[in-house]
């Protein structure tokens, strides 16, 4: 009997916002594993009493990232950790994003300005270029739109003051366009499990006009099952063999996709720490996502 740790964060008080995490521990249970649900954090967990080590939904680690980092380390030295932890280290900066630039892969165009950097941002009278002149800053390590904010260029002091906070925090910020073709179509997200795409979704806006930087947002909004179409997939394809270590390396991924100016698909993240499987919209990939864990738990 296979030892699955489905590892999550610590709610607290609070109930669980993971809509998919108990019902893919039973699905395991069912198909004859011992799934156990853990916190990261919990100093009492042995994790190599498990054969596999799965991170499902540690949504607190960006708050916490260093220490994150260092148990993914850790935890892959004595057992099996999915994604492995030098995929862990490379995705939990968005960095990557100039990685994946390089081999070819088409991204969000994106500058990152690190505390003492010289701050550059798109002002009034400047050309318009993509997005229509309004911008998005966001941080380099950071998820769920944590302190990601959406700006005109009238609305350049504001920015400015949310970098000043990003900074004395010790954050590297992220500057991009903001692609207005996000308000027509949304973002997509294709979700690819034992090397081949499950299934894919799509959600409206994330940052609405006006929305602080350090107000709540809706992650997903308006989420729905979506037919990627052939340019997505290849996008997405592409952004996965360009991974360190390259696609056989992951158990999980999730490429979130939107459209420039032109209409063609962009790269705005790589999602393969902890991402959502959107499984309560996808049941029918639960058996799949199941079948290629069981796989991933057997002999090393």
């Amino acid at each position: 009997m296979a030892r699955i740790a489905l590892v999550t964060y610590d709610p607290g008080e609070e109930p669980t916002v993971d809509r998919d995490l108990a019902v893919l521990r039973r699905a395991l249970a069912d198909a004859g594993a011992e799934a156990a649900v853990a916190h990261w954090d919990d100093p009492g967990t042995d994790w190599s009493g498990f054969d596999l080590v799965l991170i499902r939904s540690t949504w607190d680690y960006s708050w916490r990232l260093a220490e994150f980092v260092e148990w993914a380390e850790r935890c892959a030295g004595v057992t099996r950790l999915l994604n492995p932890a030098p995929v862990v280290r490379w995705n939990t900066d968005k960095r990557y994003l100039e990685d994946l630039a390089r081999a070819g892969v088409p991204v969000v165009p994106t500058r990152y300005v690190a505390p003492g950097d010289p701050v550059e941002l798109p002002g009034e009278g400047e050309g318009e270029g993509e997005g229509e002149g309004e911008f998005v800053v966001k941080p380099a390590a950071g998820a769920g739109a944590r302190y990601a904010a959406r700006y005109t260029r009238k609305e350049r002091e504001t920015a400015l003051a949310q970098l000043a906070r990003m900074h004395a925090e010790g954050l590297t910020a992220m500057v991009q366009p903001y692609l207005a073709n996000i308000d027509v179509r949304g973002e997509r997200a294709l979700q690819f499990f034992g090397g081949r795409l499950l299934h894919a979704s799509r959600k409206g806006a994330v940052l609405e006009p006006g929305t602080p930087y350090d107000g709540a947002k809706t992650a997903h909004p308006r989420l729905e099952p979506w037919e990627p179409t052939a340019a997505e997939q290849a996008v997405a394809e592409r952004a996965l063999a360009a991974v360190p270590g390259g696609a056989d390396a992951l158990l999980y991924a999730r490429v979130d996709l939107v459209d420039g100016d032109d209409g063609q698909p962009l790269v705005m993240e790589l999602e393969l720490v902890e991402p959502n499987l959107f499984l309560f919209l996808h049941p029918e990939s639960l058996p799949v996502v199941v079948d290629e864990i069981l796989k991933a738990a057997g002999p090393r």
